[in-house]
């Protein structure tokens, strides 16, 4: 469980990065130096030994396109080559006790189920435009 949600955060910090980097508003160094810290821990390079392929695969093939993965790749080679990954926290699986005053699981679960359909009707709606991303989908 919670190797999913580190890979989820991870590609989510990617992708900040990546339109970062595509605007302008991440410049080499800053970009260099927040790939550094993510590939100093397990969850970023295990993320990227993943999602490389599917990066790449991805790529518009424009300069500004190159150019990030270059840097990323040369980012997680100088972090693979200073040592092993500092290792993820481990987490602690919470209490089976109800907290006080939480709403009933059924409850919860019929709000989680209109959430997701809210979602899923209105991603169905979105149209893609030139340039969009393709979708990372990544085990």
């Amino acid at each position: 469980m919670h190797e999913h949600k580190r890979h989820v955060y991870a590609d989510l910090m990617m992708n900040h990065a990546w339109m970062g980097f595509e605007i302008g508003t991440n410049q080499k160094p800053l970009l260099r130096d927040m790939l550094s810290g993510m590939f100093t821990g397990e969850a970023a390079r295990g993320y990227w030994n993943r999602a490389r392929i599917s990066w790449t695969a991805c790529s518009s093939g424009s300069r500004a396109d190159r150019r990030f993965m270059a840097i990323v790749g040369e980012e997680h080679t100088r972090a693979v080559t200073a040592g092993p990954p500092t290792p993820s926290a481990v987490v602690p699986r919470p209490p089976d006790v109800p907290v006080a005053g939480a709403a009933p699981a059924w409850r919860m679960s019929v709000g989680a189920l209109i959430g997701l359909d809210s979602g899923l009707a209105l991603g169905s709606l979105r149209v893609r435009l030139p340039g969009d991303r393709c979708r990372r989908a990544v085990p």
